[in-house]
């Protein structure tokens, strides 16, 4: 019952940042949104993707290839959980997405895992970012791994 479902108001500061660097791309505003260590799920990779090298490339890099992107609902789960649903295109793809997103007491994400549908969408995706940082993003895991 008295479930609190308002973001604290560092995680707050941080969901508007992150907001206002998908309407700009601008990495420098994304880099102060992300905790250090950082996990990335990834709805491609088994694994997750640790760090914030890798998540800003996977970041920056995903909100260039989406097309008409927009943010429809978003979700809070206690003060420091967050879920965004999405929608937008690739060619000729429409999809619908969630981003579930974890915070810090510090505010910074710890956390953020993407799920997307449908599967023909996804694969477009994966394609796409397979072109593009493709090698970079498996240089990073490799180098996270040791």
């Amino acid at each position: 019952m008295g479930e609190n479902h308002a973001l604290a108001a560092l995680p707050q500061q941080t969901l508007e940042g992150w907001h206002r660097f998908v309407v700009s791309g601008d990495e420098s505003l994304l880099q102060p949104l992300l905790s250090e260590h950082i996990v990335f799920r990834s709805p491609f990779v088994r694994s997750p993707i640790p760090g914030r090298v890798a998540t800003l490339l996977v970041l920056t890099t995903v909100v260039k290839i989406f097309e008409n992107f927009r943010y429809h609902r978003t979700f809070i789960a206690g003060s420091h959980d967050a879920a965004l649903e999405f929608g937008a295109n690739i060619g000729k793809w429409q999809l619908k997405g969630v981003d579930l997103i974890k915070f810090n007491d510090a505010g910074e994400m710890v956390e953020f895992e993407v799920m997307i549908r449908p599967i023909k969408a996804l694969q477009a995706l994966g394609e796409e970012m397979g072109n593009r940082i493709g090698p970079q993003l498996s240089r990073l895991k490799e180098a996270a791994a040791r």
